[in-house]
């Protein structure tokens, strides 16, 4: 979405949540209070006594049980949903209606259609809108973009990524957990951990112009998919393949992006240092992520706020990735 910049033009904005669940206890509401010039002014959560228990915790002035209590509070600027994906399209919507920007937790809706709806509605109505894919924001990532545009490869021709772990004990005692049930995400893992990896291979490499794939369930632990596997081929001609497995012995989280040139490794979700080979030689990087993960992210939702530079993951990007995840999952 190519939303206009300086939406507003004040010196404080006033957030509300809706959802206070574990994403939002160090990764992304604190970020949004650190932010001069953001504050929390509500949180939402259906459990009325949990909703007044985050809000003391974090010192945020109101809390409700009610979404409209939020969404179509006066006193409320804009609005980050951070609810499971399954009603991402129904707060997003109402947010839209009630004429606020809105940050959306990934992945943007559990499928293409639903994304396509709410990017279609705050575009119709010239609303920024953001996506919660806050590796485009980070240092590290920035830097390894930094590499791939200056050439430290060459031609860039591939990149593969491989993300497998053990089951949880929470999948293990056959416990429910939204994250692996198919009416909320139906590609399971694969929808919260992998949407990130290819949100952040579009950033890096462009958009993707086919892709396929394979999904199973090999350990009926849970309804969703816990094994996928896909190949993809971006616009300018760099193939692309992953296998995601959640029932491995193992946890590796590794991603090689091979060039005419060198090769360049790192890790998606892990903590890993970022490596370049190339025939200058070896050069490894370790650049922490900040305590409150989404702190650049959120800063830079500021920045496109108030008209100073465009947000890297927006509307339009989002739905992207919603369109290979579908594509991947033979849902497209």
């Amino acid at each position: 979405m190519t939303e206009s910049l300086k939406f507003f033009d004040k010196t404080l904005i006033r957030w509300g949540v809706i959802g206070c669940g574990s994403v939002t206890e160090k990764k992304s509401v604190p970020a949004y209070q650190m932010v001069p010039g953001f504050e929390v002014s509500i949180v939402m959560r259906r459990d009325a006594e949990k909703a007044k228990d985050y809000a003391q915790r974090h010192m945020i002035p109101h809390w409700t049980s009610n979404a409209k209590d939020v969404i179509e509070n006066p006193e409320i600027d804009a609005i980050y949903i951070a609810t499971p994906p399954d009603s991402h399209k129904m707060y997003a919507i109402q947010v839209a209606e009630a004429g606020k920007p809105c940050c959306i937790e990934k992945p943007m809706t559990p499928n293409f259609q639903d994304s396509l709806m709410v990017y279609e509605t705050f575009k119709a109505k010239e609303l920024p809108l953001f996506i919660a894919y806050y590796r485009r924001s980070l240092p590290r990532f920035v830097k390894i973009k930094e590499w791939l545009d200056d050439g430290q490869i060459g031609t860039i021709r591939h990149i593969h990524w491989q993300k497998t772990k053990p089951p949880t004990e929470l999948d293990l005692n056959q416990e429910y957990n939204w994250r692996t049930d198919k009416k909320v995400a139906p590609g399971g893992y694969f929808d919260d951990l992998a949407s990130h990896g290819l949100d952040l291979f579009t950033y890096l490499l462009g958009d993707i112009k086919r892709a396929k794939g394979m999904a199973i369930n090999q350990q009926r632990l849970y309804s969703a998919y816990d094994a996928v596997t896909a190949s993809w081929i971006h616009e300018n001609g760099v193939t692309g393949e992953g296998n995601w497995n959640f029932g491995t012995f193992h946890r590796v989280d590794k991603v090689e992006i091979l060039g005419s040139e060198g090769k360049i490794t790192f890790s998606v979700l892990d903590e890993a240092p970022i490596a370049l080979e190339n025939d200058r030689g070896h050069q490894l990087l370790d650049i922490p992520h900040p305590k409150h993960v989404q702190q650049f992210h959120v800063e830079n939702i500021q920045k496109h706020l108030l008209g100073k530079e465009p947000h890297p993951s927006q509307g339009i990007s989002g739905l992207h990735t919603s369109w290979v995840m579908d594509c991947i999952l033979g849902a497209n």
